[in-house]
């Protein structure tokens, strides 16, 4: 059991599993803001166009709740539908637009050091290889 606990806490404090936590903790602040920003301001926006109330009204009642019978309504939720749809298609956007932000600085990061390393490359003065080091002591022997 020891050997166990040891193996987990080693597992646990691995940096891409912190970095994993993170991820869930600031995905989960995310979605939060993008159901937000679609049940606040685009299901509205889409309300209006369409010229309801909200959303929902775009929803298609199959069949009537009966009271008397005991059933519920059965709705087919499509404006319900859209929503997800459109929740989707904001979180995509939003993910895609921070991945290219972040590839672009690191491919701007990248060309920033290796134009360091070439810029430093040529300040240094070439060193003569082992072949060249043998034959000028060689011809240093044939003077002498």
């Amino acid at each position: 059991m020891k050997k166990f606990m040891e193996e987990f806490k080693a597992f646990v404090t691995r940096g891409n599993v912190l970095d994993m936590a993170v991820g869930v903790i600031v995905g989960g602040a995310f979605g939060a803001i993008t159901s937000s920003l679609v049940a606040n301001v685009i299901t509205p926006l889409l309300a209006w166009i369409f010229g309801t109330p909200n959303t929902d009204a775009l929803n298609i009642t199959l069949r009537a709740a009966d009271e008397a019978a005991g059933t519920e309504a059965l709705v087919l939720g499509l404006g319900t539908f859209v929503g997800a749809i459109i929740n989707f298609l904001v979180i995509a956007l939003v993910l895609f637009s921070v991945i290219k932000a972040f590839n672009k600085a690191r491919e701007a990061a990248e060309a920033l050091k290796k134009k360091e390393e070439e810029e430093a490359a040529a300040e240094e003065e070439p060193k003569p290889t082992a072949e060249e080091l043998l034959s000028s002591i060689l011809e240093e022997i044939k003077k002498k």
